[in-house]
């Protein structure tokens, strides 16, 4: 006879219990992702805005220290000589008045430089000189010197600049009164007949 051996129970349980338990901890493991996922998220914001508006800026002359506006190169100021200038002779000086300023709704200080636009004809034995004035007028006291006597009409040195300041609320800003002389030489020529433009370019500061 052939003896037969009961299996233990201790070996019979193992097997079956070991996939059990490995089956809790994978369920284990997939309830922790699970949980992770479903955390709330919390966001906030700021957000910043600019509004950004530009200046004004203009320029205005006067050739009676009253009336201000605006002159182009197409229709410059003419200046309103003492004397004819139409009738010139050697030793002759004359002179005229011209004023700047910044309008009332210029927001920026400027300086302004001072040079010959054009020039036609003929300005031989012409020359002139720019000064400053505390009011408008050539007869008024000078304050400065931008062009020295004896520069030839139809040209102007380099760096010839001066200050406007702006205006305040609705009020222009303080006019520069100037004051252009002219003096005829020797070498004036007989019935010559001769312009000049002067530019006044303003630039913000």
């Amino acid at each position: 006879m052939v003896a037969t051996h009961e299996a233990s129970p201790d070996i019979d349980q193992r097997p079956s219990n070991a996939p059990r338990i490995r089956a809790i901890l994978a369920g284990g493991l997939v309830l922790g992702v699970g949980a992770a996922i479903t955390l709330a998220a919390w966001n906030d914001s700021e957000f910043a805005q600019g509004t950004f508006t530009a200046g004004a800026f203009n320029l205005e002359g006067s050739t009676d220290g009253t009336t201000f506006a605006e002159h182009p190169v197409g229709s410059p100021a003419t200046l309103s000589f003492t004397a004819n200038p139409g009738n010139l002779a050697p030793g002759d000086v004359v002179t005229a008045p011209f004023a700047v300023r910044l309008d009332d709704g210029t927001t920026n200080d400027a300086t302004v430089t001072v040079s010959t636009e054009a020039s036609t004809g003929f300005l031989t034995g012409l020359t002139y000189s720019l000064t400053r004035s505390t009011a408008f007028g050539c007869g008024e006291a000078v304050t400065g010197t931008l062009v020295t006597a004896g520069q030839a009409l139809g040209t102007t040195p380099g760096s010839v600049t001066f200050a406007l300041t702006q205006g305040a609320g609705t009020d222009p800003g303080d006019a520069v009164n100037l004051c252009f002389r002219i003096t005829a030489d020797t070498n004036l020529v007989q019935s010559q007949t001769g312009t000049t433009t002067w530019e006044f370019a303003a630039e913000s500061q």
